[in-house]
């Protein structure tokens, strides 16, 4: 098994709906942050691609038909170029509302710890302050134009980088039926998922943090 799907869309964007969605569809296990969790063991790799060392992504990524969120997104030009049969999904969100619900959400817990705490090495949040505090957005919170300028230049790096045949923009509130028409699937008979509001993030954050 390797990966069919690369989700190429930054957190906030409805990755976690997205996940369950290809999950339902059969294209699943679908990697996600949530998996760290589970496999905490998987950290210490990712850290170490993001300084540069050699990482089998192949191996990393072994028993998942789909990846999407981070830490995958910070790798997609890596995954792109190792599983070149794979599609790219690209999640948006209009500006003001990704920004609130990362401020709301990823920024808060990154603020929470403090940029400056020790944390553990090779573990998830040692992997999440490298990938998405320092390596995304230079731990600039609080600047709204940098965060959002930064968003826009990985939107425009996919776009120009990957060809039109491959890459799907998605709009999880479009629901089932574009992603399964570009899957070649069939819409299910049920909702398609919403879920990790901003209060669902913070209640598993909390739960995360009581461990």
């Amino acid at each position: 098994m390797s990966l069919e799907i690369i989700g190429v869309g930054f957190g906030r964007t409805g990755t976690l709906s997205l996940k369950l969605a290809l999950d339902r569809l059969g294209f699943g296990p679908c990697h996600h942050m949530v998996e760290l969790f589970e496999r905490p063991e998987q950290a210490r790799a990712f850290i170490a691609a993001a300084n540069g060392a050699e990482v089998d992504f192949a191996e990393l990524f072994s028993g998942y038909r789909a990846a999407v969120d981070w830490p995958a997104v910070y790798f997609w030009r890596e995954l792109l170029e190792r599983f070149p049969n794979a599609k790219a999904i690209l999640t948006t969100r209009d500006d003001d509302s990704w920004y609130e619900s990362m401020k709301k959400t990823i920024f808060l817990a990154h603020e929470r710890i403090g940029r400056h705490a020790e944390v553990p090495p090779g573990t998830v949040l040692a992997m999440n302050r490298r990938l998405v505090g320092e390596g995304t957005f230079d731990w600039r919170f609080d600047d709204r134009d940098y965060v959002v300028g930064v968003h826009h230049a990985h939107l425009a790096a996919v776009r120009a980088a990957v060809s039109p045949e491959r890459l799907f923009e998605l709009d999880v509130r479009q629901g089932w039926e574009p992603l399964c028409r570009v899957l070649g699937v069939p819409v299910p008979d049920e909702p398609f998922p919403r879920v990790n509001s901003t209060e669902d993030f913070l209640a598993r954050m909390t739960r995360v943090e009581r461990r």
